[in-house]
């Protein structure tokens, strides 16, 4: 007998189905009314760090360069004045097989798949982590289905997400597109029940570990390059992976640099909303991502995320559209490094913040990404313009997401915009309490680990 495939059906299966694509047992890390073991999950890949660094090593992933930005530092002095103007180093993480991060992410998942005897590997994305999870099945002998939210109703696609469908099919992956919506979810889950494939999310343990190496990597590089830690990395920040693997591998590296994470501001368009959808030019990285994750990580595909940056930021900051635009044409123009979006969201919060330090201090850019035909500027800007999105130089205070995009006038005008994180931190308690009227000691130092605060700030805020 066949099983009901209705989304109903389909939906009320949902943690049998990820529980065996996932090959985890969600439930034996719970504890307490609201608490988890964190640390317990992660370990239970089996994988420690030595054998992380190994599997990636077997596949070209990582111990990318570490390059100094000397000319957009000068520019930076220049602006700032006397003293001030952080030294910038940038982490060329384009130089990963399919040229982004998300490389290290799908080297685990792609490694475990085929060490568990999963016939192939399942990911549903827009974003670079499909090329990555495509590009490592490839390397295994996997099979691979890429599932993107790529159309809104009319059935037009982002040039960028359409750019990353050619680069998954290119590796020999299947991608399957759908509009904006629940139906992302529902087919993802549909395609691993119906396939036996692993589930490589972004959001599991072994995506987590697999990042881990890259800021142990940020630590030793530039200790090695300057004789000292660096003062403080910027990371772009979505969904939360990046600034938790990146945040472990530093403080695994003894390393003390404050983690600030940047986002592109989209205030007011909402990511599941079909009209919101192709008014927006960055698909990642920005806050639509950055700020419910922030609050609430376990939003995600899997019971229990493993990405948690709440835990681990020092600071969160947005920039503007425009700005990670001109940005990205200062990179290139001034560095000779034609890069994407992703990674300049944190270079353009970087740009101004080094503003703000001493000339002695050193200021870590965390990632960069590849560029392609969809990604790349120009496309990025007329397919703005064709959906009614104003462009032009001025002051980037004044852009209204959905309505404007402007570019900075001058590199005088990059700024950052301070995001409170105790007013997330207060928004995460308020939601993981709600419904559980006694909680234990366990669940408010739990939830004073999550929110990287203290029980003194869970009990004020219970």
């Amino acid at each position: 007998m066949s099983r009901d495939m209705s989304y109903d059906a389909v939906m009320s299966r949902k943690t049998e189905i990820v529980k065996a694509s996932a090959g985890i047992d969600f439930d034996q890390f719970e504890s307490g009314s609201v608490a988890f073991d964190y640390e317990r999950m992660l370990k239970s890949t089996g994988y420690d760090f030595d054998s992380v660094k190994r599997i990636q090593r077997e596949v070209g992933v990582g111990n990318t360069p570490m390059l100094e930005l000397r000319n957009l530092t000068a520019l930076a002095r220049k602006i700032a004045g006397p003293g001030k103007g952080a030294r910038i180093f940038v982490k060329d993480e384009a130089c990963n097989p399919s040229g982004s991060f998300k490389d290290r992410r799908a080297a685990m998942a792609a490694y475990h798949a085929k060490k568990a005897g999963y016939p192939g590997v399942l990911a549903a994305t827009s974003g670079n982590f499909g090329a990555a999870v495509a590009s490592q099945a490839a390397m295994r002998g996997l099979k691979c289905i890429i599932v993107q939210e790529t159309y809104d109703s009319r059935k037009v696609g982002q040039p960028e997400i359409i750019e990353k469908a050619r680069k998954c099919e290119a590796y020999g992956a299947e991608v399957v597109q759908t509009t904006v919506g629940p139906e992302l979810f529902y087919q993802s889950l549909s395609l691993l029940e119906s396939t036996g494939y692993f589930s490589a999310s972004l959001y599991s343990p072994f995506g987590i570990i697999g990042v881990e190496t890259l800021g142990t990597e940020v630590s030793e590089q530039i200790m090695a390059l300057t004789g000292k830690q660096p003062d403080a990395v910027v990371i772009t920040n979505a969904g939360g992976g990046n600034v938790t693997g990146t945040a472990r591998g530093l403080r695994r590296a003894g390393c003390k640099a404050a983690v600030i994470g940047a986002s592109v501001n989209l205030k007011g368009l909402h990511m599941a909303s079909d009209t919101a959808f192709n008014k927006k030019s960055f698909t990642t990285g920005h806050t639509g991502f950055g700020i419910p994750f922030v609050t609430n990580p376990d939003r995600s595909d899997v019971p229990r995320s493993a990405a948690r940056p709440l835990r681990y930021l020092d600071r969160y900051v947005t920039v503007n559209q425009g700005e990670v635009f001109y940005m990205t044409e200062l990179l290139a123009t001034l560095e000779g490094m034609e890069r994407g979006p992703a990674g300049n969201t944190s270079l353009a919060a970087a740009f101004a913040i080094a503003q703000e330090m001493n000339e002695d201090q050193i200021l870590v850019v965390q990632e960069t990404e590849y560029t392609g035909a969809g990604k790349h500027v120009q496309p990025q800007l007329s397919f703005a313009r064709d959906n009614g999105i104003d462009i032009h130089f001025g002051n980037p205070a004044d852009e209204v997401p959905g309505e404007s995009i402007i570019l900075p006038e001058s590199p005088a005008s990059m700024r950052v915009d301070e995001l409170n994180l105790d007013h997330m931190r207060k928004s995460f308690i308020k939601g993981a309490i709600d419904g559980h009227d006694k909680l234990t000691d366990e669940d408010i130092e739990y939830l004073a680990a999550e929110t990287g605060s203290t029980v003194e700030f869970v009990k004020q805020n219970i």
